[in-house]
């Protein structure tokens, strides 16, 4: 089990840790998820991202490789930009979702899920030593923290007024006392921050800056659902084996206009069939919460099933994230199948907050 170079202050804070992509990880502090959630929508809150794995991609054909293996385009973007992408497996299915940062001219940041690096960088062509390419891990290397929240920018800004300055879909290198920093503002709680590569050395140092200009700290709990209230799908649940872009609702991070990518000639297929079931928000009336693998009926018959589902600390009811067959359509009325209890559930417009 790896653990993150802010383990000591998580633990001093009273952190609930727990295994996740092999790590340990805050779940959620003495407060709790439902206060961290909050928090985050109204002001601002910092979570430990740092189970991320981060491949250092370098060199003259590094663009190529990347273009290769990815579904999205690089050349929509440019220095200074991230972006959104897919890699998929050989029948279309989403191997992982990836954020990339580009910095530099030849140098990216590929940002795999947790337990996804080595498959990633396989995907890429391993690290090509003495090639013009290099795909280094620097994983161990670094903390990352994230700031989210409609004050992020606000209270970074007494930390580091650069970092709080780099844009949405924009990274930036930041010195701070002397570290430098790459900020990133990417997100996934649907709420304005950045996300903040720190030298592990240095981490505890940031980490203690950002918490006293008041931005309290959130786990994963929070985490979760704060990305399904704004309808963001999961590795693991509404994307991995047997799920394309395309039944997730993500046909705009495929490129179709580019030559080639793993997996095109697949999707390319489904495409023209019509995918087989979509991906759907579901609200529940009353506060319990929908679980994973719950079956989602219609006239009492199984059409489909629960990928993630939750209560929502903003609306104050139970919400859902469902494979759906693709004619049910918004304001559909379906049911979710609780521990044998049909329970009324509406198909709603994404996202849900």
């Amino acid at each position: 089990m790896r653990s993150s170079p802010l383990e000591d202050r998580h633990r001093a804070l009273g952190a609930k840790m727990v295994p996740f992509g092999g790590w340990e990880m805050p779940l959620s502090y003495p407060s709790g998820t439902l206060a961290e959630h909050r928090a985050c929508r109204t002001d601002a809150v910092v979570f430990d991202v740092s189970h991320l794995g981060s491949l250092r991609v370098a060199g003259p054909d590094a663009y190529g490789r990347l273009q290769q293996a990815f579904t999205n385009d690089l050349g929509r973007i440019g220095p200074g930009r991230t972006q959104y992408t897919h890699l998929l497996d050989d029948d279309g299915s989403v191997l992982d979702d990836i954020i990339v940062w580009w910095p530099s001219d030849d140098s990216f940041d590929v940002m795999p899920n947790a337990s996804n690096t080595d498959r990633v960088r396989d995907a890429l062509g391993g690290s090509g030593a003495g090639s013009g390419f290099q795909a280094t891990d620097v994983t161990a290397s670094r903390a990352v923290l994230a700031v989210q929240g409609p004050e992020a920018r606000s209270r970074l800004a007494a930390v580091s007024p650069g970092a709080s300055e780099v844009a949405r879909n924009c990274v930036a290198s930041v010195e701070w006392e002397g570290t430098l920093l790459t900020v990133a503002g990417t997100g996934y709680t649907g709420e304005d921050g950045v996300e903040i590569a720190v030298p592990a050395e240095a981490a505890e140092r940031l980490w203690d800056a950002v918490t006293a200009a008041g931005i309290g700290p959130a786990g994963l709990g929070a985490r979760d659902t704060l990305r399904l209230e704004k309808g963001l799908p999961l590795h693991g649940h509404e994307l991995g084996p047997g799920i394309t872009p395309l039944q997730a609702g993500l046909g705009w991070v495929v490129r179709w206009d580019k030559p080639s990518f793993k997996g095109k000639e697949a999707l390319a297929a489904e495409r023209e069939q019509g995918i087989h079931r979509r991906l759907r928000g579901l609200r529940v009336g009353g506060r319990r919460p929908p679980r994973e693998g719950q079956a989602v009926l219609r006239d009492g018959e199984a059409v489909g099933e629960v990928t993630s589902g939750n209560f929502s600390p903003m609306l104050e009811t139970g919400i859902a994230l469902a494979f759906v067959p693709p004619d049910a359509d918004i304001g559909d009325e379906l049911a979710v199948d609780m521990r044998g209890t049909p329970t009324p559930a509406t198909v709603v417009k994404l996202p849900f907050v």
